[in-house]
Protein backbone atom coordinates (compact mmCIF):
# COMPACT_ATOMS: atom_id res chain seq x y z
CA UNK A 1 0.00 0.00 0.00
CA UNK A 2 2.90 2.33 0.75
CA UNK A 3 4.10 2.01 -2.83
CA UNK A 4 0.69 2.45 -4.43
CA UNK A 5 0.28 6.11 -3.51
CA UNK A 6 3.62 7.29 -5.04
CA UNK A 7 2.99 5.18 -8.15
CA UNK A 8 -0.44 6.74 -8.70
CA UNK A 9 0.84 10.27 -8.04
CA UNK A 10 3.81 9.87 -10.39
CA UNK A 11 1.61 8.29 -13.07
CA UNK A 12 -0.78 11.23 -12.96
CA UNK A 13 2.12 13.70 -12.97
CA UNK A 14 3.51 11.96 -16.05
CA UNK A 15 0.18 12.14 -17.87
CA UNK A 16 -0.51 15.83 -17.23
CA UNK A 17 1.76 17.02 -20.11
CA UNK A 18 0.06 14.55 -22.45
CA UNK A 19 -3.39 15.87 -21.51
CA UNK A 20 -2.27 19.47 -21.91
CA UNK A 21 -0.54 18.93 -25.27
CA UNK A 22 -1.90 20.99 -28.15
CA UNK A 23 -0.46 20.73 -31.67
CA UNK A 24 1.10 23.91 -32.96
CA UNK A 25 -1.09 26.04 -35.24
CA UNK A 26 -0.55 25.12 -38.86
CA UNK A 27 0.81 21.74 -37.81
CA UNK A 28 2.68 19.69 -40.35
CA UNK A 29 0.03 19.53 -43.02
CA UNK A 30 0.34 20.84 -46.52
CA UNK A 31 -2.06 23.73 -46.05
CA UNK A 32 0.81 26.21 -46.08
CA UNK A 33 1.17 28.69 -48.87
CA UNK A 34 2.53 27.21 -52.08
CA UNK A 35 6.23 27.71 -52.72
CA UNK A 36 5.58 28.61 -56.35
CA UNK A 37 2.62 29.91 -58.32
CA UNK A 38 0.89 27.76 -60.92
CA UNK A 39 2.00 28.32 -64.48
CA UNK A 40 0.73 27.42 -67.91
CA UNK A 41 3.77 25.92 -69.53
CA UNK A 42 2.43 25.30 -73.02
CA UNK A 43 -0.62 25.28 -75.18
CA UNK A 44 -1.17 23.35 -78.35
CA UNK A 45 -3.94 22.13 -80.60
CA UNK A 46 -4.44 19.23 -78.20
CA UNK A 47 -4.81 21.43 -75.12
CA UNK A 48 -2.90 23.13 -72.32
CA UNK A 49 -0.27 21.87 -69.90
CA UNK A 50 -0.42 23.57 -66.50
CA UNK A 51 2.06 23.14 -63.68
CA UNK A 52 0.62 23.42 -60.20
CA UNK A 53 2.56 25.14 -57.44
CA UNK A 54 5.16 23.26 -55.42
CA UNK A 55 3.69 22.45 -52.02
CA UNK A 56 6.23 21.94 -49.25
CA UNK A 57 5.44 19.22 -46.72
CA UNK A 58 7.38 17.60 -43.91
CA UNK A 59 7.86 14.58 -46.19
CA UNK A 60 9.12 16.65 -49.13
CA UNK A 61 7.85 18.86 -51.97
CA UNK A 62 4.84 17.92 -54.10
CA UNK A 63 4.08 19.40 -57.55
CA UNK A 64 1.76 18.23 -60.31
CA UNK A 65 1.50 18.96 -64.01
CA UNK A 66 -1.95 18.69 -65.56
CA UNK A 67 -2.72 18.26 -69.25
CA UNK A 68 -6.10 19.54 -70.41
CA UNK A 69 -7.95 18.88 -73.64
CA UNK A 70 -10.51 21.65 -73.70
CA UNK A 71 -12.04 21.54 -70.24
CA UNK A 72 -11.15 17.89 -69.67
CA UNK A 73 -8.20 16.59 -67.64
CA UNK A 74 -6.40 14.08 -69.84
CA UNK A 75 -3.22 13.47 -67.83
CA UNK A 76 -1.65 14.25 -64.47
CA UNK A 77 2.07 13.88 -63.87
CA UNK A 78 3.91 14.25 -60.56
CA UNK A 79 6.84 16.59 -61.15
CA UNK A 80 7.98 16.50 -57.52
CA UNK A 81 7.09 14.01 -54.83
CA UNK A 82 8.55 12.73 -51.57
CA UNK A 83 10.92 9.80 -51.93
CA UNK A 84 8.87 7.46 -49.79
CA UNK A 85 7.39 4.01 -50.57
CA UNK A 86 3.88 5.02 -49.48
CA UNK A 87 3.97 8.07 -51.76
CA UNK A 88 5.18 5.99 -54.70
CA UNK A 89 2.27 3.60 -54.13
CA UNK A 90 -0.25 6.44 -53.67
CA UNK A 91 0.51 8.43 -56.83
CA UNK A 92 -1.12 6.04 -59.36
CA UNK A 93 -4.26 5.91 -57.20
CA UNK A 94 -4.45 9.71 -56.94
CA UNK A 95 -3.95 10.14 -60.69
CA UNK A 96 -6.55 7.49 -61.55
CA UNK A 97 -9.11 9.09 -59.23
CA UNK A 98 -8.39 12.53 -60.69
CA UNK A 99 -8.98 11.32 -64.24
CA UNK A 100 -12.21 9.65 -63.13
CA UNK A 101 -13.49 12.60 -61.07
CA UNK A 102 -12.19 15.30 -63.47
CA UNK A 103 -11.51 17.47 -60.42
CA UNK A 104 -9.33 17.74 -57.33
CA UNK A 105 -12.10 16.13 -55.27
CA UNK A 106 -10.27 12.83 -54.71
CA UNK A 107 -10.01 10.64 -51.64
CA UNK A 108 -6.97 10.60 -49.40
CA UNK A 109 -4.82 7.52 -49.89
CA UNK A 110 -4.35 5.67 -46.61
CA UNK A 111 -0.77 5.92 -45.40
CA UNK A 112 -0.04 8.92 -47.62
CA UNK A 113 -2.26 11.59 -46.07
CA UNK A 114 0.26 14.43 -46.24
CA UNK A 115 1.13 13.69 -49.87
CA UNK A 116 -2.56 13.34 -50.77
CA UNK A 117 -3.36 16.73 -49.24
CA UNK A 118 -0.46 18.42 -51.02
CA UNK A 119 -1.40 16.69 -54.31
CA UNK A 120 -4.95 18.04 -54.07
CA UNK A 121 -3.69 21.55 -53.27
CA UNK A 122 -1.29 21.64 -56.25
CA UNK A 123 -3.89 20.05 -58.53
CA UNK A 124 -6.62 22.51 -57.54
CA UNK A 125 -4.29 25.46 -58.15
CA UNK A 126 -3.47 24.11 -61.63
CA UNK A 127 -7.18 23.64 -62.40
CA UNK A 128 -7.89 27.17 -61.16
CA UNK A 129 -5.05 28.59 -63.28
CA UNK A 130 -6.47 26.85 -66.35
CA UNK A 131 -9.87 28.39 -65.60
CA UNK A 132 -8.34 31.87 -65.33
CA UNK A 133 -6.60 31.40 -68.66
CA UNK A 134 -9.85 30.31 -70.31
CA UNK A 135 -11.70 33.30 -68.84
CA UNK A 136 -9.08 35.67 -70.30
CA UNK A 137 -9.71 34.42 -73.83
Amino acid sequence: MKRAIPVVVLSIAGLVPVWRYEPSPGGTTSTAEPATAPSISSTSASGAVVKGPTIRTEKGPVQVQVTFDGGRITAVKMLRQPDHPQTVAAVPKLVAETLKAQSADVDTVSGATITSDAYRTSLQAAIDAKGVRNAAR
